[in-house]
This record gives structure tokens, sequence and C-alpha cells, in this order.
């Protein structure tokens, strides 16, 4: 049974090198995570980040000011949307789900965002899933395949560092 899931906002991520990924954001489902997200991106934090950690069949992985996936201490944490941290977050982590990325820390989730390149049932109840990909999934597709894997964490290169140029918000 699929639960229907209402967009209260949508994304735009457009890529310096001209590619575009329209996200679908549910406030209904994790309203903190979203809210996050949208101010972030309407404050700029986004612009010219890279993708930091891309794993091929996995996930890619953006959104941190810093570009090292440390990410940035003057940024607030906010309280982790899942069933782990005791919220009812319906959405599963199919190929196409945004969801946040976090250390150990339930709500240390800031800007880092990942998008799953595959069915990622494992990462449901552990990560606050937030929206999915309506159009664009040939740019992640492009970005996990061609980013060039430095580490066995999935770091990529500097050279070759997929960059975001800016997230764009249209709320409903």
């Amino acid at each position: 049974s699929s639960v229907q899931l209402s967009a209260s906002a949508f994304a735009q991520i457009t890529m310096e090198d001209g590619g575009v990924i329209t996200l679908e954001l549910y406030a209904d489902v994790a309203p903190i995570t979203v809210s996050n997200f949208i101010k972030l991106a309407k404050d700029g934090v986004y612009d010219g980040t890279i993708f930091h950690r891309v794993i091929k069949d996995f996930m890619i992985q953006g959104g941190d000011p810093t570009g090292t996936g440390y990410g940035d201490p003057s940024l607030d944490t906010i309280t982790g949307e899942f069933s782990a941290n005791g919220v009812n977050n319906t959405i599963s982590h199919k190929r196409g789900v945004i969801s946040m990325a976090r250390s150990q820390d339930m709500n240390s989730a800031s800007s880092q965002f990942f998008i799953c390149d595959a069915d990622s049932p494992h990462l449901d109840g552990q990560y606050a899933a937030f929206g999915y990909v309506l159009k664009g999934m040939n740019v992640v597709d492009y970005i996990a395949d061609n980013a060039v894997v430095q580490d066995a964490n999935g770091t990529v290169a500097p050279s070759d560092q997929p960059v975001i140029e800016k997230i764009e918000v249209v709320e409903k």
C-alpha cells in the first residue's frame, strides 16, 4: 500500500554544466527537513557547492559548504525526521528519493543531502527522506557514472567534482 504524498514545494537543482534536477518536497511528511532545505536554498548556502560523495548504484551526496563532508559548524542542526528518532516518515529510500545526510547523532543533519541512485531500503527509518526527483534522474545517473571517485568513502577527486550552480525553490 503506497501512501499518496502531496508536494508542498518544488526545488530545481541547476548544475554548473547545465544539468537540471527537479524535486518535489513533502512538508507533510518531513516539515522541519523541508523548511530547513528551503531556507538554505533561499539563503544561497548551496550555490557553488559540490557533490562531494558519489557512490555509483547507491547515492550522490552534496550540500556541504566546506566541500569536505565534515559540514559547516556554523549551520544549525535539525531534528531527524525518521522512525528511529520517533517520527513517522513514510517515504521509502527508493531510487530518486532525496534524504538528509547526518553523523551518528540522530539530530545532526544540517545542509548535506543525498539523492538515491538505487533503491536503498536499508536506510528507511534511519534517515530523513523528504522528497523525490520528478525530472532529471538522467543527471543523477550522469553524476554517479562520471564523478571520479578518490577513496573508499566515495569522496570524489577535487578536479572533477560536479558543481551545483544554484538551488531554486517554488513553494505551492
